[in-house]
Order: structure tokens, then C-alpha cells, then sequence
């Protein structure tokens, strides 16, 4: 007598594809390529997902790019927090919220009412507050912003897939207008004033319909484009919760794997990366993570990214791109974090206050 397991692959079984015989690649649902070899590549996240860019570089996919550091600026010390790691100068962004507040500043539906900090003579952007080169002057901040926006608009306009890594469900906003900061005020920049500033941790709720919304927004300025979600495996480098920092970590990836799933259920033009999967499941090997447990290892990213090559068309016009991808371009493909995140900031004022 048969059942509906005598028919099921390889990897719908533990034994014959995490025990043994695993494929990270494997992994992927998608059918079709993730990549193929026309596709305009823009991206957007939290630290994991600046890892991304030198593989697709190397591997000869087109990154958008519509905002540099100025030229004038280009042989002086370089940016902090990878604010031009990604397509446009935006940097990290954590949750679903903070990307789709972006986006709506970028149609003109919402504007922040804490939208500048002054700080001896620099205004800063409480939305890019470490920014090495803030604006001296109210009329430079709103160019400056401006252009920002406008680059975001632009990069959503020419990309034909977005790669979003989701990081965190913790966050801090404004008691005024429910505005999402990148980091905790008086962290990175400005001051923090529990009159205005609450934290808030997202439910699976709350981030499955800002990720709606989200798509939503981003295909309303270009309806062709394909979204592809992951998952950051590094852990929170602190929390506000009042739980322990790893009961937190595991809510918050729990949460947000799960958002990710019900939009790829709910949007043909969703697709799901496992890159969580690969570098915490129990098939991992101790090396993916550094001494410190949190930052992930080089090792581990070359492992993600080739799995996710493969399951791309090459731009050669090959099948599939199945070589190891381990570029090391413009030292970008590094071990991940290296405290060159907003969140970081969190526990290193900390520590300096003991």
C-alpha cells in the first residue's frame, strides 16, 4: 500500500538531506532563477545584506547604483556604517517598517516629524545618523535629503529584483508620528527622551502587513519588479525587551521567517531565500560563526552566496552560474559585521558607561 511520502524527493527527508547528503542549495523553492542574467540587481537590509554585493558583482551581475559618495570626498577616510554598500546611500535598514517608511518618503506620503538632529553645528539625519559628512545647514540637510529620496526612487525605478534581508523586530520610534529610527536616539546621534522615543517589538502581524504594504508601495513605482526576502542569521547584538538577549533573538528571526513566508504565499512576485536556514541550522558547521557566537564567518557567507549562484541563470548565458563564488572585491567580503552597523552602537555605549 502507498502514501503521499512513498513519491516525496530526497529533500523532504531529514535523513537523506540534512543528515546526510546536504545541498544548500537545495534549500530554494523557486522554480525559475532567482537571477537571471539581464536582471538590475538593488538591494537593501541590515549588515548580512551588504555581503551580497561583491558576489553579484563578481559573478557579473548589474548592481544598481544611483548614489555615491561625492567625488571630492572619494580619497578621504572611508564611510562608517556601509552607508555605500547598498544602491543608494540609505545604509542599514533593520525592519519592515523603517524600509517602508523609505518608501513613502520617497512618494511624498510621509514626513517625519523628528527629522533633523542638531548636534554642534551638524544637523544630522536621525534616518542616516552616522553619516561621516552631515549637512551645516538647514537648507544643505534638505537638499541633501532631496537628493537621497530621490536616488531611492530612482533605484526601485531601474531594478528589476530587490533583495531585502530582514534583521530585526525590535526597534525605537517616535511617540509623534510612529517614525521608525535605525538605531536607539542617543546612540549614534541625537538624544534620547522618553517623552518621544518608545520601544516597540513587531509581532508576526505587524510585520507581515508592513511587508505588504511594502510590495505594495515598491510595485506601484515599478510594477515589474520581483522581490526576493531572506532572513539575517546574526543575532540582535542586544536587547530592550526585557528577555534575554538570546530568547529575543530567537523571537525576533521567528518572526520575521514567518512574515517572510506569508508574503512569498500571498505574492507570485515574492520569493524566499534561505540564508537563515543555511548558517544556524544544526547542518552548520561551528566554523560559520566567529569566537564572539554573533558575527558570521566568511566561510559561511561563500557558502550562502554560492548556493544562492547557482540557483541563478549566469550572465554568460549558461544554465546556471555553478562555480564557488569567494570574491574578495574591494574588501568588501569580509566577516560580516565588524561593528559597522547602527545596532552595534547599542552595546558599545554600554560598555563605555561602565
Amino acid at each position: 500500500m502507498t502514501h503521499p511520502y512513498d513519491s516525496l524527493p530526497n529533500r523532504s527527508f531529514w535523513s537523506r538531506s540534512v543528515a546526510n547528503g546536504f545541498d544548500a542549495s537545495d534549500i530554494v523553492k523557486a522554480i525559475d532563477p532567482l537571477l537571471r542574467r539581464d536582471d538590475r540587481v538593488m538591494s537593501a537590509g541590515s549588515c548580512f545584506a551588504s555581503n551580497l554585493v561583491p558576489y553579484l558583482e563578481g559573478a557579473g551581475f548589474s548592481y544598481v547604483r544611483t548614489e555615491r559618495l561625492h567625488v571630492a570626498f572619494a580619497k578621504l577616510p572611508g564611510e562608517a556604517l556601509g552607508y555605500d554598500n547598498f544602491s543608494a546611500r540609505y545604509g542599514n535598514i533593520y525592519t519592515a517598517r523603517q524600509m517602508l517608511q523609505l518608501i513613502q518618503r520617497t512618494k511624498h506620503q510621509f514626513k517625519p516629524h523628528e527629522d533633523r538632529w542638531i548636534s554642534s553645528g551638524a544637523i544630522i539625519d536621525p534616518f542616516r545618523p552616522g553619516l561621516r559628512y552631515p549637512a551645516r545647514s538647514n537648507p544643505e540637510f534638505d537638499a541633501l535629503t532631496a537628493q537621497h529620496l530621490a536616488a531611492v526612487h530612482s533605484a526601485i525605478s531601474q531594478a528589476t529584483v530587490l533583495i531585502f534581508t530582514l534583521g530585526l523586530t525590535e526597534a525605537w520610534m517616535s511617540r509623534d508620528d510612529g517614525a521608525v529610527f535605525p538605531a536607539c536616539p542617543g546612540t549614534v546621534g541625537g538624544t534620547f527622551d522618553p517623552a518621544r522615543h518608545v520601544f516597540v517589538n513587531f509581532s508576526v502581524a505587524e510585520v507581515a502587513a508592513d511587508l505588504g504594504a511594502l510590495i505594495e508601495a515598491l510595485r506601484s513605482i515599478n510594477s515589474d519588479l520581483a522581490i526576493i526576502l531572506t532572513v539575517s542569521p546574526v543575532p540582535l547584538v542586544a536587547t530592550a525587551s526585557g528577555q534575554h538577549v538570546l530568547s529575543a533573538t530567537t523571537y525576533s528571526k521567528a518572526v520575521l521567517r514567518v512574515a517572510a513566508e506569508e508574503m512569498t504565499r500571498a505574492c507570485e512576485a515574492v520569493t524566499y531565500f534561505p540564508a537563515y536556514e543555511i548558517v544556524t541550522g544544526p547542518q552548520a558547521p561551528a566554523d560559520f560563526f566567529a569566537a564572539d557566537k554573533r558575527n558570521v564567518s566568511k566561510t559561511a557567507v561563500d557558502l550562502v552566496m554560492a548556493a544562492f549562484l547557482k540557483r541563478c541563470e549566469a550572465p554568460d548565458g549558461t544554465t546556471r552560474v555553478t562555480v564557488e563564488a569567494s570574491p574578495d572585491l574591494r574588501g568588501l567580503s569580509r566577516a560580516i559585521v565588524e561593528a559597522e552597523c547602527e545596532e552595534a552602537m547599542s552595546d558599545q555605549v554600554k560598555a563605555k558607561s561602565r
